[in-house]
């Protein structure tokens, strides 16, 4: 299953919180002519370094598919931000 959204958590300096929700979709669909770019910029460096098209896009899938439930969180002094994709 595709992610749904995307959350982005960042705490300020002073302590106060900004949340955002980004969903996926909508990006996807907005930026779909660069990943039509990527795609095709990826095929012909499998082409080149000689590695399965089918077995890269495959791996590249399972890789969008296992994103749902992934938490990161990072802090640096006073400032945090934590990213969740659901």
């Amino acid at each position: 299953m595709m992610p749904q959204s995307l959350t982005v958590r960042a705490t300020r300096p002073n302590g106060r919180p900004i949340r955002i929700w980004i969903p996926v979709l909508p990006v996807l669909l907005v930026l779909s002519p660069l990943l039509i770019l990527a795609a095709g910029i990826a095929a012909v460096a499998c082409v080149v370094y000689r590695v399965s098209l089918l077995r890269a896009f495959g791996t590249g899938w399972r890789i969008m598919s296992a994103l749902p439930g992934t938490r990161v969180d990072v802090e640096h002094g006073r400032t945090a931000v934590l990213v969740v994709v659901t």
